[in-house]
C-alpha cells in the first residue's frame, strides 16, 4: 500500500483540544512561577488567531511533571493543583497571543514547544530558551537565528517569545522526525 498525502491540520483542534487552565503548568501563587507569553505570526507578519501550542518541560529540580493518570483504567485524572504538570496546551486569541505560567526548567535549559496552525501539513517543533545558555543547539546556530529561540525578559518573572512561522526572523524549527 502507498501512503496517502498529508492534509493540513485544523481548525478543529482549536475547538476540541484546548482545556481549562491549559496554560497553567503551575498553579497561581506557586513559588518561583514565571510567565512566558507571545504571539504567533504568519509569513506576512499577521497574527494567527487559531493556532494551538503545546509545551513540555521538567521542573526546577529537573524532575518530570505531575500529570496524573487514573491507576485503575489509565485515563487522564488531571492536574494535582500543587506541583508542575510538565505539560500545557493553549490556543491563541484573535490577536495571535498565547501565555503560560510555569517555572524555570532544570536539567535541560529550555521549554519544548509544538505548534499546530492552519495551512501546516505537519506540526512544527521549536524550543523556548529563557537565556542564551550555551546549549549545544544554540551554539550551532548563527547569532541572528539563535535569537529566535531565546525569550526576551520583559520584567522580573515575565518573558516574551514570539513564534514566526515564515518570513523575516522566522523561528528556528527542529526536525525531530
Amino acid at each position: 500500500m502507498r501512503p496517502t498525502p498529508s492534509q493540513t491540520v485544523g481548525p478543529f483542534y482549536g475547538y476540541a483540544l484546548p482545556f481549562r487552565d491549559g496554560g497553567d503548568l503551575v498553579p497561581p501563587g506557586h513559588p518561583g512561577a514565571i510567565s512566558v507569553h507571545g504571539h504567533v505570526y504568519d509569513g506576512a507578519g499577521d497574527p494567527v488567531p487559531d493556532a494551538l501550542l503545546e509545551f513540555w518541560q521538567a521542573d526546577a529540580e529537573g524532575r518530570p511533571g505531575s500529570m496524573r493518570r487514573d491507576e485503575v483504567d489509565g485515563s487522564f485524572a488531571g492536574r494535582d493543583g500543587v506541583t508542575l504538570t510538565g505539560f500545557g496546551r493553549v490556543a491563541t486569541g484573535l490577536d495571535g497571543h498565547w501565555a503560560i505560567r510555569t517555572v524555570r526548567p532544570a536539567a535541560v535549559p529550555y521549554i519544548s514547544v509544538c505548534l499546530f496552525a492552519r495551512g501546516l501539513l505537519h506540526h512544527l517543533y521549536t524550543r523556548v530558551y529563557l537565556e542564551d545558555s550555551g546549549d549545544a543547539l544554540l551554539e550551532s546556530l548563527p547569532a541572528d537565528r539563535r535569537s529566535t529561540l531565546v525569550a526576551r525578559p520583559e520584567r522580573d518573572g515575565v518573558y516574551r517569545f514570539d513564534v514566526r512561522i515564515q518570513g523575516d526572523a522566522e523561528t528556528v524549527f527542529l526536525d525531530l522526525g
